[in-house]
């Protein structure tokens, strides 16, 4: 149920750390960005002091750093290699087990987690991924237990983007950088504190137990301000929303082996690509033999044997496979699923670790012409 209605408020600094204990108040499992690795890495936190107040990064074509920024800002940095997907679609998952009885065996399906999980710090990006994972493993037919489970208990606490990246491109895609949909709470961050505004009932619960006051219009209009400065920071873009036939019409473009020749089918844009969804399933048996349980895992169409078929790769070349990629991304998942499976968020290109910019290549190739 939608709460837009109500007056936005005004939340320091110093009082975040008491949404956060409500959070856990109510009985979720708080996930926020923190560093760690180098990187603005997702994981459990229990206190705003683990949030990467007072950091910025630098990233462009193969390149990620995070920096200190001289301010005292929470959010004031784009992304980093992962935030909402490893926690709705998990990495590694166990689907079924099979226990082995003495004259048949028993197949059992593993409960799925449904803890309450509240994810702070989610960009809009990130949440237009989500909703194309929702068109996957919700809306076709067969829908995803352990997804709907862990969906059905997800509440976003989101923030509008004040300092993308350089590889960012989402006001390209029309996915960001302010948040329109999708969340419980949004925060806009100025320089002392937050203009929050609440989307559901369930956020207006939680905003009303905020120490919170009536937001002045001279910060409405900074944190405006901010989300338009952002947009207009952004150097890159994609030629269209839809570049299906364009794409498909170009299938042999030379482009295609100039690509090959650098890229090195690690997998890497794969990995960190919020709307990539390619796994394999395989068995795993326990040492005494008794038990064996089947799991699901993260896959890469880059990988050899994601195209192997009864003794064939179907996709022996790296041509093939960033073709694939590309085509699919940008081109038939608007026939899959209304639109491009790309929603601008820039981490193939900065964790990519030859600097193959998506946005230059399909422009390249949905043009035909030569570079």
């Amino acid at each position: 149920m939608s709460a837009t209605s109500h007056s936005p408020v005004f939340l320091h600094h110093n009082d975040l750390q008491q949404l956060l204990q409500i959070l856990q108040h109510d009985g979720y499992t708080c996930i926020g960005p923190q560093v760690r690795d180098g990187v603005i890495h997702y994981d459990h936190i229990d206190t705003v002091e683990q949030l990467p107040r007072g950091y910025g990064q630098h990233q462009q074509p193969g390149h990620y750093q995070l920096e200190p920024a001289g301010h005292d800002r929470y959010f004031a940095w784009a992304n980093g290699p992962q935030a909402l997907k490893p926690w709705l679609f998990s990495p590694r998952e166990a689907l079924w087990q099979c226990q082995a009885g003495e004259d048949k065996l028993a197949f059992e399906q593993v409960a799925a987690e449904d803890d309450p999980l509240a994810v702070f710090g989610v960009r809009a990006c990130d949440i237009a991924a989500l909703y194309l994972h929702d068109k996957h493993f919700l809306q076709q037919t067969h829908r995803d237990p352990g997804y709907r489970s862990r969906r059905q208990n997800l509440l976003l606490v989101a923030v509008n983007c004040s300092h993308p990246a350089e590889t960012c491109f989402c006001a390209s895609t029309g996915d960001g950088p302010e948040v329109h949909y999708g969340h419980d709470l949004v925060l806009s961050e100025l320089s002392e504190g937050f203009i929050v505004q609440a989307h559901t009932e369930k956020g207006l619960s939680i905003l009303a137990r905020l120490p919170a006051e009536t937001a002045s219009q001279s910060r409405i209009a900074a944190a405006q301000a901010s989300s338009r400065a952002a947009a207009e920071q952004q150097g890159r873009r994609l030629p269209s929303q839809d570049l299906q036939a364009a794409l498909f019409a170009n299938l042999d473009h030379p482009r295609w082996e100039d690509i090959a020749r650098r890229c090195l089918s690690c997998g890497n844009c794969t990995s960190v690509c919020p709307t990539c969804f390619c796994h394999r399933e395989f068995d795993e048996p326990s040492l005494d033999g008794q038990t064996s349980t089947h799991y699901r895992q993260w896959d890469s169409c880059f990988n050899q044997g994601h195209s192997y078929i009864h003794g064939i790769t179907l996709r022996a070349e790296t041509r093939l496979r960033y073709r694939q990629w590309l085509t699919h991304k940008l081109g038939s998942w608007h026939q899959q699923y209304g639109r491009s499976g790309c929603v601008g968020c820039g981490r193939c290109i900065s964790w990519c670790p030859v600097g193959i910019d998506l946005t230059a290549e399909a422009s390249l190739i949905c043009t035909g012409s030569e570079a």
